[in-house]
């Protein structure tokens, strides 16, 4: 297994998870390794030897989401819509390195974001379905775009019920309300008290309407539209 030659780099990074909905702890010792991403439960990789891969690292006390995820990809099988699984190791999963940018980092910088990523991540979606799986989690961070082209990279959340609404509140989101800041780039500031917000409030009692206009006018002069 080529992706395996990494193995030994891996041993020497510890993740540790942080707290409810806060980014896991990196401490690497190896210089062949590059961090490219953290999310809350684990923290991507590239190995220098080996690019093509990206292994994903997993917090000790979050390897249930190791083997959750294992499972995803399993039944997810091969689409253009996902990254290539490869194979799992005591606390990574190797999957392809894909190349892109997130519609986070793409409302940061304020890089246009066209319609059609909309209706191919809609397209996705349909296909987890079709794989008897539930579409969970989609939200900015986990949609990489690339000429043209749409990847959702963190299936974790797939065999877990119950619908948490993210992708629906983006899209409505999307619709309504990005004329006013296409080509803007929007202030971290701004996208993190979305996010926390977001995670304070119960998906079935969020008001899209209402959460834009109370987030919006205490800062209106700060935003400078």
């Amino acid at each position: 297994m080529e992706w395996d030659i990494a193995k030994r780099e891996l041993s020497k990074v510890k993740v540790s998870s942080n707290g409810k909905n806060e980014l896991v702890l990196v401490q690497a010792k190896s210089n062949k390794l590059k961090c490219i991403g953290r999310g809350t439960d684990a923290a991507v990789f590239r190995f220098i030897s080996a690019p093509q891969y990206a292994y994903k690292v997993f917090s000790n006390d979050k390897l249930e989401k190791l083997e959750q995820e294992s499972k995803v990809y399993l039944k997810l099988g091969y689409s253009k819509y996902f990254p290539v699984y490869y194979g799992k190791g005591l606390n990574y999963l190797v999957i392809s390195y894909e190349a892109g940018i997130t519609l986070y980092d793409c409302l940061l910088q304020g890089i246009h974001i066209p319609k059609q990523v909309i209706i191919e991540v809609d397209n996705a979606i349909d296909y987890v379905l079709s794989r008897g799986l539930n579409p969970r989690d989609i939200h900015l961070k986990n949609i990489l775009f690339h000429e043209g082209q749409v990847k959702l990279v963190d299936v974790s959340e797939y065999l877990e019920p119950g619908n948490d609404k993210r992708w629906e509140y983006l899209k409505e989101g999307y619709t309504e309300h990005y004329h006013l800041f296409d080509g803007k780039a929007l202030p971290f500031w701004l996208l993190e008290n979305v996010r926390k917000w977001y995670n304070q409030t119960r998906p079935e009692r969020l008001n899209l309407q209402d959460f834009v206009k109370d987030l919006i006018n205490p800062f209106q002069e700060r935003l400078r539209f």
